[in-house]
């Protein structure tokens, strides 16, 4: 009998095939991996689901609401520092 592994193709990525398979990854080392089994803990998969609330997406990373608004509140200050230096 063939192992789940057995069923990943090669040349794909690692989070289509664990989509695919519906296996959820095992490499806490690689740097997308997320504690979410629903999303095969995977940042991408979690990220394929659509539009999530500030709520959602700390219980992910596990941290709250809050903190989640505060990053996002920093990521755009910096996009808007770089768009206005590119502009001049």
């Amino acid at each position: 009998m063939a192992k789940r592994s057995d069923k990943i193709r090669l040349n794909t990525t690692c989070f289509s095939e664990h989509e695919r398979c519906s296996v959820s990854c095992s490499n806490n080392e690689c740097r997308l991996w997320i504690d979410s089994e629903k999303n095969y803990n995977c940042t991408i998969l979690a990220a394929k689901d659509g539009p999530k609330t500030l709520q959602e997406i700390g219980d992910i990373f596990n941290v709250t609401r809050m903190r989640i608004c505060q990053i996002e509140k920093t990521i755009f200050g910096k996009l808007l520092y770089d768009k206005n230096i590119n502009q001049k």
